[in-house]
């Protein structure tokens, strides 16, 4: 195939990639289900969201299985998985709402959906990698766009599907969309051809930069840079995942305030509901806008300082919402969406982090692995959140402990080093 027809080749498996992203990413707005299903079950909100933690957790360790499997299986394989079980789980979910089983919902949404999950988001960044050596904050930011931005949608349709059809055919709906749309994407994707470059791109000598200075997984496990960016991931996926977990309930409380006085209880709940669905919605566009944007800072200033410029800075303003500085609705709105975008930055800046230091022949598997800090987050997260708002009535401890979390990644980016070119 001629060049000019592989450069074209990449730029469609790149659209597909955000197509299966922006699908894959609506797993964000599961508050919007989560009091949806809390309202009409009666069951406790920190059981309920255990859905949510075993989604994520499976997530992260699906994502570093998956990547092993890329470099092994090719990309359409496991993507495809990736669909069919993503749209499954949903399905389950469905069944779990009209059957009343808590249990059903932890099988279907949280493991069959985070495992669906996993191997969809790992694919289309571990196949960009190798076709754009030349653009990889940007492709990267672009891929992981869609994931932050699958949740706006997510969040300004389901509410509206969840009044007039019901939990249960909001989620058939959705696990069709799935089934049919992340499969179909997957059916772009394939491998570069060996050694193949960009017309005029000619990679620098130095590490991380061609397949011939890539370090395996083996080799980058034994360095100090690369658990210093699973600890980076780590600490940045927790602090947003856990403020994700809440967003509904946080925007409801603060918007109940300006209901007006007498309004009529069904009337306050729909108001309540879409107040908690639109701070949910517009911080998932920053979400996405941030992986774009911080991405491609990183590659005019750097992976290391645009991680520490996201970790100082969100560290303040979790400390101000902690404090109530920040108060209002809209005020907190606003400051979700800068939250949301250095999280969603910290998932796109990551990607060509690893492929910085490590090369990009094995880095299904290297940033795979990294990825189960994504997993691990997904548990720490939701969990300090919702036993904190739990014990004390309050998010203002888990605002703080997030904060805390944040301001040990900062030391961690500012201490972080590029390792040395392979021998």
């Amino acid at each position: 195939m001629s060049n000019t027809k592989l450069e074209s080749q990449r730029w469609i498996i790149a659209i597909a990639a955000i197509v299966m992203q922006m699908l894959l990413g609506t797993v964000y707005a599961w508050s919007v289900f989560k009091s949806a299903l809390v309202r009409s079950h009666g069951w406790d909100e920190f059981t309920t969201n255990v859905t949510f933690m075993i989604c994520i957790g499976v997530l992260g360790l699906a994502a570093a299985f998956g990547g092993m499997l890329v470099d092994k299986k090719g990309p359409r394989f496991v993507a495809t998985l990736g669909g069919i079980l993503f749209g499954v789980g949903t399905l389950v979910a469905g069944i779990a709402d009209q059957t009343g089983s808590i249990a059903l919902l932890w099988l279907g949404y949280g493991l069959i959906g985070g495992l669906g999950n996993g191997f969809g988001y790992v694919t289309p960044i571990a196949t960009l990698i190798r076709w754009f050596p030349d653009r990889r904050g940007l492709v990267t930011g672009l891929a992981v766009m869609g994931f932050g931005a699958g949740a706006f949608f997510m969040g300004k349709i389901a509410p509206l599907n969840i009044a007039s059809m019901g939990i249960a055919s909001t989620f058939y709906l959705w696990g069709a969309i799935f089934l049919v749309f992340v499969t179909g994407a997957a059916q772009f994707y394939k491998n570069p051809p060996a050694g193949w470059l960009p017309a005029g791109f000619k990679p620098a000598a130095v590490a991380g930069s061609s397949d011939a200075a890539s370090l395996s997984f083996a080799q980058a496990k034994k360095t100090p840079q690369w658990w210093m960016m699973w600890g980076m991931l780590f600490l940045n996926v927790t602090a947003g995942i856990g403020l994700i977990s809440q967003l509904s309930p946080i925007g409801q409380e603060l918007y109940r305030p300006l209901v007006a006085a007498g309004t009529d209880e069904n009337t306050m709940k729909l108001l309540l509901a879409a107040a908690g669905g639109s701070v949910v919605a517009y911080s998932s566009i920053f979400n996405g806008l941030g992986r774009l944007v911080w991405s491609w800072i990183s590659d005019a200033l750097g992976r290391k300082a645009v991680f520490a410029i996201m970790f100082v800075t969100q560290a303040v303003l979790y400390v101000l919402v902690g404090m109530q500085v920040i108060s209002s609705y809209y005020l907190f709105m606003i400051t979700a969406c800068y939250l949301l975008a250095c999280y969603g930055g910290g998932f796109a800046t990551m990607p060509a982090f690893a492929a910085d230091a490590f090369g990009p022949k094995y880095i299904g598997r290297v940033y795979g692995a990294i990825l189960t800090a994504w997993g691990a987050a997904g548990v720490a997260g939701p969990f300090i959140f919702s036993a904190i708002k739990k014990s004390t009535g309050g998010f203002q401890g888990a605002l703080f402990a997030a904060a805390g979390l944040l301001a040990i990644g900062f030391v961690l980016s500012v201490l972080y080093r590029k390792p040395s070119v392979k021998a």
